[in-house]
């Protein structure tokens, strides 16, 4: 066997051991199947926190959606990583009370295309005294303070 053949040989067994690697990366806290059985249109806020536990995302503007979620990850060695299953439970409530139930899973979700539009940002008029004059007095080169401070 010559040194050409033995090195292609020695980097197609190099290149292909690596690729065996696989990964799984658990994310996320979706409650065990017995307890979101638990759960019923009609329970309290508080209920819910006993049975459940805290959820995982919570809505910035009002607590009123709880979203417990898990995602399953898998990488192979260096290609790109691949979703290969996620768990949604999502609480609405009303009046501190569970108004809907929710379950959604990698199925449901959606494919969202991204657009290269770009939205331009409102044009401000500045007037001719704020133009020229604006910075008047703000610049102050020796650390920001007077002299005749404090005196």
């Amino acid at each position: 066997m010559s040194i050409r053949n033995l090195f292609f040989l020695l980097s197609f067994i190099f290149c292909t051991a690596c690729s065996t690697d696989i990964f799984s990366d658990y994310n996320g806290n979706i409650p065990e199947e017995s307890k979101i059985e638990q759960i019923k249109v009609g329970q309290t806020r508080q209920e819910v926190y006993n049975i459940l536990g805290a959820p995982s995302i919570t809505t910035a503007l009002s607590d009123d959606h709880w979203i417990y979620m898990s995602s399953t990850i898998r990488r192979v060695a260096f290609l790109n990583p691949h979703e290969i299953d996620r768990q949604i439970l999502a609480l609405t409530f009303k009046d501190d009370k569970v108004s809907k139930i929710e379950r959604k899973t990698l199925a449901d979700a959606n494919n969202i295309s991204i657009n290269g539009d770009e939205t331009k940002p409102a044009e401000r008029k500045i007037g001719f005294f704020r133009k020229y004059f604006g910075g008047v007095g703000t610049y102050m080169p020796f650390g920001g303070k007077k002299e005749d401070e404090g005196l």
